[in-house]
């Protein structure tokens, strides 16, 4: 995790959660993480977590990004790829919504307006599973 720590998706468990699969590099990433930081903050009372996973990168070329786009989000980090090839298709971005039980339940390949009508139907199943 950036800034130190671990993070383990088993804890999230009561939580719906959405990881999402990113790099500096990725302008659509650059395009798409405003809006899901937005829907992160809008659900965070419904008890939706987010989690941000960068893809084999640094941390100083992360915390730019992150500063460029005034962001705080969490970030793990995916040093050696791992997660990626486990999770996504290694598009970026990639996002996968997680229900309450811990089970994969959509996954997006590319960028989405995450406050467009889609994203919030999938958004709201996904928090609509939570028992």
């Amino acid at each position: 995790m950036l800034g130190g720590g671990t993070w383990e998706l088993e804890a999230q468990r009561g939580h719906a959660v959405v990881l999402s699969f990113w790099a500096s590099w990725c302008e659509p990433c650059r395009d798409e993480m405003p809006s899901l930081a937005l829907m992160a903050q809008r659900h965070e009372a419904d008890g939706l977590r987010l989690a941000t996973i960068n893809h084999q990168e640094g941390d100083r070329p992360i915390r730019a990004f992150m500063e460029r786009l005034a962001l705080d989000l969490p970030v793990l980090l995916d040093r050696d790829g791992t997660a990626t090839a486990a999770w996504t298709p290694r598009v970026f971005p990639s996002t996968v919504l997680i229900d309450a039980q811990g089970r994969p339940k959509t996954v997006v390949v590319g960028e989405v307006d995450w406050g467009g009508v889609e994203a919030r139907r999938w958004v709201s199943d996904l928090l609509q599973r939570r028992g």
